[in-house]
């Protein structure tokens, strides 16, 4: 029995709506490849002449952040472990003060283009190339799987045609990007995230409407223990709570928007430091937004869904399928709507895939040809756009090795984390502590990913168990199949991969760190990898002379770069001035009684000037 036979399926304005958003995109790209006169230098290009304001910039940097994972994973991560997932929103906020406030300052200051130049500044060529080459290595991987996994899930569900999705979206994709540059893919970002919002709303309401109001959706929720907010165990194995949320969340995501090119490009673009900063706190409005959005879609998911779960019924595949499912379910009476959820999730995905084409082109033009090729800027202009069209091929040749790497898929999406974690301590470390030299950062990278890759690669091999996920009751009381069904307690178990079963086949015992290091939750992953970094690089620093060198002003954090500091210093001053006018005494002379310094009776001892002005001698 399919999905799209049970609920509805794909009509010719669905399909339309769908062309409409992505030939919307590529009109974009096309007028600021012609507006004001296109993109003269790499400068224009990478980084839209630093001429961007904060709105736009903010509204870019949600929409890069809510890739189609967003749109299809989290409602039916919401489904499945419950509300918690909400407990982000805190993440979010921390995340963003890190970033505004410790990183930003020191990319901006040094008017840098790609981030990996920093690291040459503070520490040398080498540790510049380690980083760049392991960023180009997990930014290809991630958008090759960002293009194809979102694709495969509404192929399933909807019928949308697979490769044909694929290739326009990337296609379009690299188009734009290699047309107009950042401009472009900034205020694409824009028009996504308007389609982005518009494909949740109306999934949101129409469920509203179907099951009578938002109490019901919440009753259901409370009763199916979906409103799971509070959840404060310290145990590091557990795959969510309060604290893996907020700690491991919190290092995971500075990962992303403290260090990662395709974040920072974004807001050092901006023409004023303050712009910069705003367009994160404004940013911080749409994650909050987008992730209640997700969370509620979650919740209604399950008020639809709490008799007969689709996945365990087997009506879908995987849970990346529920989202498609319900939206073919809810509204099939409404043509061209489910076209408009479909336009979000692509919306999610064209957003990710042209920041990460675009960083990677700034990446290896400022990293790879300038530093070792002498060209001119409009040669680096043209070079920027071959890079750009590169990569956009690039990626659509990763999505289709994506399809032929199957259960191989999550793994590659955790090698993404575990390479943001090292990369992240590596920055701290410079920018943090100015004792930290070349040696100690090079060791800390190398003993940090070795560690991110250990418990990374461990994690896959050995799943978690049901203690550590505690995937929440699914139910296939209400269904009414002809087809039988797998028994409804199933999901007591979680997800494996064919090497796990074969792995567990071959050893019924697991061993020690099977359930004690292995099973650490993926949030922690890029936590361990920081620290790992920091801890490191901070010893063979202080054993290899650190505290001896010489570093010029700016390189790390000064305390003229903290908001506290600025507020404390405006705030002195204002005090020292008021004090100042206080202890003022007048002239001892005879006051005239007036207050206006025209007729005051201080006397100025102005330097003589014997020369004429209009024949007055002054």
């Amino acid at each position: 029995m399919s999905a799209s036979s049970a609920v509805g399926t794909f009509v010719v304005w669905d399909y339309v709506v769908f062309a409409g958003m992505l030939l919307i995109s590529a009109a974009i790209g096309i007028y600021y490849a012609i507006a004001d006169g296109g993109q003269k230098t790499s400068k224009d290009f990478l980084m839209g002449g630093r001429s961007m304001t904060a709105v736009p910039v903010a509204l870019s940097l949600t929409a890069s952040f809510m890739s189609a994972v967003t749109v299809l994973g989290t409602p039916s991560e919401v489904y499945r472990f419950g509300a918690i997932f909400g407990i982000f929103a805190i993440t979010y906020t921390c995340v963003v003060i890190i970033s505004a406030e410790i990183f930003l300052p020191v990319f901006y200051r040094l008017g840098i283009t790609s981030t990996y130049e920093y690291l040459e500044i503070r520490f040398n060529k080498v540790i510049r190339l380690c980083g760049t080459i392991m960023f180009i290595i997990q930014t290809i991987l991630y958008t090759g799987i960002v293009i194809y996994a979102p694709a495969l899930a509404l192929n399933q569900v909807t019928g949308f045609h697979l490769w044909g999705a694929v290739v326009s979206t990337g296609v379009v994709c690299t188009f734009y990007c290699t047309m107009g540059g950042l401009k472009a893919v900034v205020w694409t970002d824009v028009f996504q995230v308007g389609i982005m919002v518009a494909g949740f709303t109306s999934v949101i309401i129409r469920a509203v409407v179907v099951q009578g109001g938002i109490s019901p959706i919440l009753n259901d929720s409370y009763h199916g223990g979906r409103l799971n907010f509070w959840d404060f165990d310290p145990n590091p194995l557990r795959r969510h709570t309060f604290w893996t949320i907020v700690f491991g969340g919190t290092f995971t995501w500075t990962g992303i928007y403290g260090v990662n090119q395709a974040q920072v490009q974004r807001y050092i673009s901006c023409k004023t430091r303050f712009h910069a900063k705003m367009s994160l706190y404004v940013n911080l409005l749409g994650l909050w937004a987008i992730l209640a959005c997700a969370v509620f879609a979650g919740l209604c998911l399950y008020s639809v869904y709490k008799d007969c779960d689709p996945w365990t019924a087997n009506i879908v595949s995987a849970p990346d399928q529920l989202m498609p499912y319900l939206v073919l379910d809810l509204l099939r009476d409404f043509p061209g709507v489910p076209g408009l959820f479909v336009a979000c999730a692509y919306s999610g995905t064209l957003s990710t895939v042209s920041s990460s084409i675009n960083a990677l082109a700034a990446v290896t033009v400022e990293d790879l040809i300038k530093p070792y090729f002498n060209l001119s800027e409009r040669q680096l202009s043209w070079t920027s756009k071959g890079m750009s069209l590169l990569y956009g091929v690039l990626c659509i040749g990763m999505a289709a090795l994506a399809s032929l790497m199957g259960s191989l898929l999550q793994a590659a999406l955790s090698v993404f984390g575990m390479i943001g974690g090292p990369l992240l301590g590596l920055f701290a470390l410079g920018i943090l502590f100015p004792w930290a030299n070349p040696t100690g950062g090079l060791v800390g990278l190398v003993c940090g990913f070795a560690v991110s890759l250990w418990v990374g690669i461990g994690s896959q091999v050995y799943s978690a168990l049901p203690e550590s996920t505690r995937p929440l009751h699914l139910s296939t009381a209400g269904c009414n199949l002809s087809t039988p069904t797998v028994d409804s307690n199933w999901t007591a178990m979680t997800e494996m991969t064919p090497l796990t079963t074969t792995l567990l086949n071959e050893a019924a015992d697991r061993p020690y760190l099977a359930d004690h290091w292995y099973s650490l939750s993926y949030l922690y992953f890029s936590t361990v990898g920081t620290l790992v970094v920091l801890a490191v690089g901070l010893i063979v620093s202080l054993l290899t002379g650190g505290r001896k060198q010489h570093l010029e002003y700016g390189k790390t954090l000064v305390k003229e770069d903290l908001i506290f500091y600025s507020l404390f210093s405006s705030y002195k001053a204002n005090d020292e001035k008021q004090v100042e006018m206080l202890n003022w005494k007048p002239s001892p002379s005879k006051v005239s009684g007036t207050v206006n310094p025209a007729f005051s009776d201080i006397k100025l001892d102005l330097p003589e000037n014997k020369e004429k002005v209009n024949g007055v001698r002054i």
